[in-house]
């Protein structure tokens, strides 16, 4: 699943670094602010030469990160990661333009329509056949 996002870079934690079995390996988070009438905070992880790409970067600039999800289980927990597979600035032309989020296979619901209310033709109230049943005397057997 490849999405991409875009936002304001607002912060860049410290660079991780371990070895593995294939090696040795880097990873650095950061985090960017979306666009919206409401804003998402959104924490991406870039590995590797990525991180170098991240490093062009500065604060408050507007970028755009193409990025894949993916999730592992641990001990019966399960950890999602948003991995970051290309950093690129938002616009060429300095304009500022909406949160970008497109996928292969595009998210299009079809609009809902909204007209008019149904109107019920001729609606009437049930008539009713004990004309005791809104009276308070109490009638029934129920104990409460």
């Amino acid at each position: 699943m490849a999405l991409e996002i875009q936002g304001k870079l607002i912060k860049v934690l410290e660079p991780v670094t371990g070895e593995g079995r294939n090696g040795a390996w880097t990873k650095q988070e950061f985090v960017i602010e979306t666009a919206e009438q409401y804003p998402k905070k959104i924490c991406c992880t870039a590995w590797g030469d990525k991180v170098n790409a991240l490093r062009s970067f500065q604060l408050g600039q507007e970028i755009r990160v193409s990025i894949n999800l993916e999730s592992k289980e641990y001990n019966e927990r399960w950890f999602t990661e948003i991995r970051a597979w290309k950093l690129d600035p938002a616009s060429a032309n300095g304009q500022q333009s909406a949160p970008q989020y497109s996928s292969p296979q595009q998210f299009s619901a079809p609009a809902p329509q909204y007209g008019a209310p149904a109107q019920v033709p001729n609606f009437q109230p049930a008539e009713t056949k004990n004309e005791n049943f809104f009276k308070t005397e109490e009638q029934d057997d129920l104990p409460f």
